[in-house]
């Protein structure tokens, strides 16, 4: 068998694309549906707020430790080898989450799950890229975006509804049945293709890179309890750097590396990996945290919080693949940095809302922030891959959804991290008693306002309910000036003209 066979009909290029994009409408609800359940998680198997934000962290941060391994596992292996495995396994634990005794095994079961999205999303992604050219790849990446976009979209709904129903396990087991469709229907329809010179795996630098992300995502969870000049987060930090130091040694002796570290002499290149960072901070900060705003703070239902969040995520069904549609006028990094601008301005239109207003004043700077971060959200992928050759989609594939992935990592945390000092502060100025401050931060943070009532009835000046809107307009008014600085850095470095000798950007 030729080591890179094409597909040769429409209709078997139409199936790869019908088995990534149904493989990418699991992921968000995957991701962040577990947001909208932790409160239940909390209810039935306990756990400290540490313990239930990990629910959250695990995923994520094994998702970005693995998927550019998993990129250059698709190239050297075989994209359907990889997705098949990927999405075989992601399907086996998720099957076995809904049926975690206690938040620890849910938390370890999560972390894999988290590494088989990463070799489904990667190879799956890498398969497109070799499928189609040009337009109709950007076309294709625009889909694919879509279908996040309609996962997102119906999510927070679904998984409401999920749990008010029939409990939070049923989240998982729908991804589950979700996992078995597209094996069933999708994967024995897929090509196989794969990078002819592709070499041994860089065994070292995955561990070193995995370990750096380990060490500074639990620094950014530390800052808050210990302080960022504290031994604990300072020995961490070190450790990071360290990692990260080890890792790009053995990337330069590498004759053909997991992470071409060439790529990041090029400006395009880097412009592009600051989008994803925008779009965790502007977007998937708010999916993870708002829920347990409008459940504990505001005090809806699963299904009323899910209800709401449509205003968030309904525009990314449509949004992305309108945007591959107005790159025949306007340049995908005018569209990208534009839609950035357009939801800074929605998050720092929601910092004014305070809580008990979860109305229609909520659901209007949702929209604009949902309509916002859709515009770069189907045209990132292809401005990635745009900037290396074809034979090596996978390891494009990898870098990008490694800087998406650890972009939305770490900036989980530290939104989780910073809200939690940020209400620390708010009951520290408001003369809360010192022994309750780390455990009422903690408890606030993750929604629980109920427990901290008998307090700010005893001790408190003011409701706890407007010292946590002014902590949470302060999280917002911070996502949203980070988010400006990255378009405005990727906008700088994408005025700059593309490499030669690589595929062009539509």
């Amino acid at each position: 068998m030729p080591a890179c066979p094409t597909v040769t009909t429409s209709a078997e290029r139409y199936w790869v694309l019908f088995a990534v994009c149904a493989a990418g409408l699991i992921l968000p609800l995957e991701y962040t549906g577990p947001a909208m359940a932790l409160p239940a998680i909390e209810r039935a198997l306990g756990g400290s707020p540490i313990a239930l934000a990990w629910v959250i962290n695990a995923f994520a941060l094994s998702f970005g430790s693995a998927v550019m391994l998993a990129g250059t596992l698709a190239d050297r292996y075989g994209r359907k080898r990889i997705f098949t495995l990927g999405m075989a396994s992601f399907t086996l634990f998720s099957l076995l989450i809904g049926f975690s005794p206690n938040v620890l095994v849910l938390d370890l079961l999560r972390g894999l799950q988290g590494i088989a999205a990463a070799l489904a999303m990667s190879a799956g992604a890498a398969a497109l890229a070799q499928e189609f050219q040009g337009r109709e790849r950007t076309k294709a990446f625009s889909l694919l975006g879509s279908a996040f976009g309609l996962g997102l979209a119906m999510g927070p709904v679904i998984a409401g509804a999920l749990v008010q129903g029939l409990g939070w396990r049923a989240i998982f087991l729908l991804g589950a049945l979700i996992g078995i469709a597209v094996l069933i229907l999708g994967v024995p329809r897929m090509k196989e293709s794969r990078d002819p010179g592709a070499q041994a795996l860089d065994k070292l630098g995955s561990l070193t890179f995995s370990t750096f992300l380990v060490f500074l995502t639990f620094a950014i969870m530390q800052i808050p309890q210990h302080g960022l000049d504290s031994l604990e987060v300072g020995g961490l930090l070190v450790g990071a750097v360290l990692c990260l130091w080890a890792f790009i040694r053995v990337e330069r002796g590498q004759p053909r590396p997991m992470l071409d570290l060439r790529l990041f002499g090029n400006g395009r290149f880097v412009g592009v990996q600051m989008l994803p960072v925008a779009t965790a901070t502007s977007f998937i900060v708010l999916l993870i945290i708002l829920p347990l705003r409008l459940i504990g703070a505001e005090g809806l239902s699963e299904w009323q919080a899910g209800a709401m969040l449509i205003a968030l995520s309904a525009p990314m069904a449509i949004v992305p693949f309108t945007a591959a549609l107005l790159t025949r006028w306007v340049s995908a990094a005018t569209l990208a940095c534009l839609g950035l601008v357009v939801a800074a301005l929605g998050l720092l239109w929601l910092s004014q809302v305070p809580v008990g207003q979860a109305g229609m004043s909520m659901v209007w700077p949702l929209l604009v922030i949902g309509m916002g971060t859709g515009l770069p959200w189907g045209l990132m992928d292809d401005l990635a891959i745009g900037l290396v050759p074809v034979a090596r989609a996978g390891m494009a594939t990898g870098i990008f959804t490694t800087m998406r992935a650890c972009g939305e990592a770490i900036c989980v945390a530290a939104g989780l991290a910073l809200l939690k000092a940020l209400l620390w502060r708010e009951l520290a100025n408001a003369d809360a008693p010192g022994p309750h401050l780390d455990s009422a931060a903690n408890a606030l943070a993750m929604g629980d306002m109920a427990k901290l009532q008998p307090l700010s009835r005893a001790l408190l000046p003011m409701p706890l309910e407007t010292l946590y809107s002014n902590a949470f307009a302060s999280l917002l008014q911070v996502l949203a000036g980070v988010t400006l600085l990255a378009a405005a850095c990727s906008a700088l470095a994408l005025r700059r003209p593309g490499p030669k000798g690589c595929q062009a950007s539509h």
